[in-house]
């Protein structure tokens, strides 16, 4: 695959950069919840960040795609699609709780070609992309080798995620790591590709909640399947396998089928 255009990478600095403003602005101060059809809550800031994204993706690209958690899907058949999750960990948010990040991807024929990590409130921005290993706030990071699960550590956001059909899995992994963790959203991801974590498994995500997370950190070293060692695109089920070494990949892969 080609190395993803530089000017796509420069909109997505940009998207990041719009939505971080909105996002500190309503960071523990009394927002309204409200609930949505799922039961997840969705407060103004979501809505507002995705907002000020989907605005300047339409100005510089008009005929990309936008596929976003808050507005929903426009011209999602294109070549190029925008894929935005504006506050990924909302109840972190509403929690006060810095832990959540903005995801922005984009997908060429489906698939995960640049991936944006961003929190606002700590100002680190993870990005990764064809072509563009995956940097830190501009400085170049990497997952780190680890070829047991037994010298792990790996997160899940939280075990209530999983259903009667891929909780076993879950606990499978939990049982043999060395350090089974909880609770940071897209962040733990991002510290999978800076070498914190080894490994994180998740089920049901939406592709809001994931694409971004392939490039940062396959451009980092790792290796992000579903639960069944499939390349992950637009389109997967959101059973999500993300492993800073290929060996502990494949070796989770095995305890989450059973």
């Amino acid at each position: 695959m080609t190395a993803c255009p530089d000017h796509f990478i420069a909109l997505a600095h940009a998207l990041a950069d719009a939505a971080r403003p909105v996002i500190r602005q309503y960071f523990r101060t009394p927002v309204d919840v409200d609930d949505k059809a799922d039961a997840s809550p969705v407060t103004i800031a979501d809505r507002e960040a995705e907002a000020a994204m989907r605005v300047l993706i339409k100005a510089r690209f008009p005929e990309h795609g936008i596929f976003g958690e808050e507005h929903g899907r426009e011209n999602c058949d294109a070549e190029y699609v925008w894929v935005l999750d504006p506050i990924d960990g909302t109840k972190a948010f509403i929690t006060g709780k810095p832990s959540f990040g903005t995801l922005i991807a984009l997908c060429k024929d489906g698939v995960p070609i640049l991936g944006v990590i961003d929190q606002a409130i700590t100002n680190e921005r993870w990005i990764g992309g064809v072509g563009h290993p995956t940097t830190l706030n501009g400085v170049p990071v990497r997952t780190r080798p680890c070829d047991a699960l037994a010298k792990a550590y790996a997160y899940t956001t939280g075990p209530e995620y999983f259903d009667d059909a891929t909780r076993p899995g879950w606990d499978r992994i939990a049982a043999r790591v060395k350090l089974p963790r909880y609770g940071c959203d897209c962040y733990a991801y991002a510290l999978v590709a800076t070498g914190f974590v080894d490994l994180v498994a998740e089920a049901g995500l939406k592709p809001y909640d994931y694409c971004a997370l392939v490039p940062v950190i396959e451009n980092a070293g790792g290796k992000v399947t579903d639960w069944q060692g499939r390349a992950v695109t637009i389109d997967s089920p959101g059973t999500i396998c993300a492993a800073g070494d290929a060996r502990l990949h494949a070796l989770a892969l095995e305890v989450l089928r059973g």
